[in-house]
């Protein structure tokens, strides 16, 4: 795939709602002095590469891991909201157990990971598992054809990355997979005509 670009997909540094496992989706969370010593280690790590060009979510935690390795290449970061968090609505803010006491009703249904299932609106309007996936795809192939035959960097987030790695795989929306992706880990993929690849995965 001569005219293929590859993606490194970069999941932002730590928050505090990380360390404590708070959804956070749109809300606009920093990263923490770990998060921050991440981003820093990361740029570092990336130096040697050869990016075309630098591209992050529009949320402060997925910013400041992309200036971080901007800072390296000379380059501007990018900035696409495509490639935000899914937005949990009114989950938002919440670890686990504080859903299942306020949510009852819809708690099974996001355990089970149901592709179509609407989260209660908070704030803002829930997002679907199946309308992120779709969102993070299009955005995903759409930089693929932008950058074709070159290196990228996208920094983004947990749900971006998981949709990649499905799309790679070829794994159905209704089939349940618990997949690790670290904060600061480095996936690399290769985008070509709508395909989406997997080279490297950081485990």
């Amino acid at each position: 795939m001569r005219n293929a670009a590859e993606i490194l997909i970069i999941r932002h540094g730590q928050t505090d709602w990380n360390a404590v496992k708070r959804l956070q989706g749109h809300s606009d969370i920093p990263l923490n002095e770990t998060g921050l010593g991440q981003a820093q280690l990361l740029g570092r790590a990336l130096g040697g590469e050869k990016f075309a060009a630098i591209i992050s979510s529009d949320l402060l935690r997925a910013l400041q891991t992309a200036e971080e390795i901007a800072r390296w290449h000379g380059l501007p970061v990018l900035v696409d909201r495509s490639f935000r968090e899914r937005s949990y609505g009114a989950f938002e803010g919440l670890i686990h157990d504080e859903i299942r006491f306020h949510f009852p009703g819809s708690y099974p249904a996001w355990l089970a990971v149901d592709p179509d299932h609407v989260l209660p609106g908070g704030p803002r309007p829930s997002e679907t598992i199946r309308s992120l996936h779709e969102r993070a795809t299009r955005a995903i192939c759409g930089l693929g054809r932008r950058y074709a035959g070159k290196k990228i960097a996208l920094v983004t987030h947990y749900g971006i990355v998981k949709s990649a790695y499905r799309a790679a795989k070829k794994i159905s929306l209704e089939e349940r997979i618990k997949i690790t992706v670290k904060n600061a880990s480095v996936n690399r993929f290769l985008v070509f005509e709508d395909q989406i690849e997997l080279l490297e995965w950081e485990s």
